[in-house]
């Protein structure tokens, strides 16, 4: 499960319609990725790590810094 991803989207205000935009994928597909119901691609976790100007680490629970 990515949660920090959910918050992040959520801190900005952002929609998943939009985030899934940027990452050009399906809402559906970004919803999954929220959940934890599918794993997400290092170039789709590059991406979401650049929109959210925080690290890999960070959105992988790996560090607390963002």
């Amino acid at each position: 499960m990515y949660p920090r991803i959910r918050d992040l989207r959520e801190d900005r205000d952002l929609k998943q319609r939009e985030v899934a935009e940027y990452l050009n994928c399906s809402q559906q597909v970004y919803s999954n990725y929220e959940l934890g119901q599918r794993d997400i691609p290092t170039e789709v976790l590059i991406k979401l790590a650049k929109l959210h100007h925080t690290s890999v680490d960070y959105i992988l629970g790996l560090t607390d810094e963002k």
